[in-house]
């Protein structure tokens, strides 16, 4: 017994020992970018700014309308009072910047081909269905969905969604998206299929943002995060013993997957404690086992499929 624990120390050590190199050599991959504050210019701008803003941000300016409706903009109370509560909450980006760095390094690390791209933030009326743009070449933050959950102007919006409307959360929207544009989008026709593709987001999230908590990337709260772990073990025995896994009926996606005030079990008790897309966060267990129990690269991971995770997972839940 003492040898085995002896040899269980000595694992986790060398483990340990690993992940601390490879973070040293992650930290060390030059990034260089601003963060550009196209929010400030265009508030602080008047008609006469507009063709040099214009030659600067070609791409925040349609060419479906013409210069007099960004003049109008540029004068409307509403626009003015959403750029003021901007540059109030974020008088600079600095912390954040340090987030988005490591986040690069990371991406670059994983993923040699990456470029930075220009990191540009702006207003978008609170759009929260796009709170975080991201192409190969630039990436737009909309910094009036990330002013705290209870700021006035999320007022009507439902507190599942708004928990995550604070600054803290914009790295992690954008690993999210950044892990989107690598993972193999294969046709989801089984529930594990749905399942398995949220868990390799959060998987990637664990790799390019491991700075954050379990909670901050799946997007819970802390009691949230507890809940689900605490009861794994009763979520997959509920999703085993009624045969869902490969269960192709669209609505358990609805039920376990999107967003959602509380997962539907349609057990009155569970339903009412329990965090929504409680399926996203039990394929991510999945692919973590995954990951734990085969040497396989992550650019590998994110291209296979499903039903071959699961199956090469061994995954037990916690009990």
């Amino acid at each position: 017994m003492k040898k085995l624990f002896l040899l269980f120390i000595i694992v986790f050590v060398v483990s340990c020992g690993k992940e601390s190199e490879v973070e040293k050599e992650i930290a060390s991959i030059p990034i260089d970018f601003v963060v550009e504050r196209f929010d400030i210019a265009f508030a602080s701008a008047d008609s006469s700014d507009l063709p040099k803003l214009k030659e600067s941000y070609p791409f925040m300016f349609s060419n479906r309308y013409s210069d007099s409706i960004w003049i109008q903009k540029m004068a409307d109370t509403l626009q003015q009072e959403l750029a003021f509560e901007t540059a109030k909450e974020f008088r600079d980006f600095k912390a954040i910047k340090e987030d988005i760095t490591q986040l690069f390094q990371h991406i670059e690390y994983y993923k040699p081909e990456f470029v930075t791209p220009r990191v540009i933030t702006a207003t978008s009326s609170v759009d929260y269905r796009n709170k975080v743009i991201v192409t190969d070449t630039i990436i737009l933050i909309s910094a009036d969905t990330y002013l705290g959950s209870d700021h006035k102007f999320y007022i009507g919006i439902q507190q599942y969604i708004r928990q995550n409307f604070n600054k803290e959360q914009i790295v992690v929207d954008m690993a999210g998206e950044y892990s989107k544009k690598y993972i193999f989008q294969q046709q989801n026709k089984k529930f594990l299929d749905e399942m398995i593709y949220f868990g390799k987001q959060l998987y990637f999230k664990d790799l390019v943002i491991p700075f954050k908590t379990d909670a901050e990337k799946i997007g819970y709260t802390e009691d949230q995060i507890q809940w689900a772990i605490d009861n794994e073990s009763y979520i997959w025995r509920y999703f085993v013993e009624r045969e869902l896994l490969f269960n192709t009926d669209y609505a358990l996606a609805n039920r376990f997957i999107a967003p959602a005030p509380f997962s539907k079990f349609h057990l009155q008790d569970i339903d009412n404690a329990s965090p929504g897309r409680i399926g996203q966060f039990i394929g991510w267990q999945i692919v973590r086992a995954y990951m734990e129990n085969n040497e396989i690269s992550l650019n590998d991971m994110l291209s296979e499929n499903a039903e071959e995770i699961f199956n090469k997972s061994k995954f037990k839940p916690r009990k």
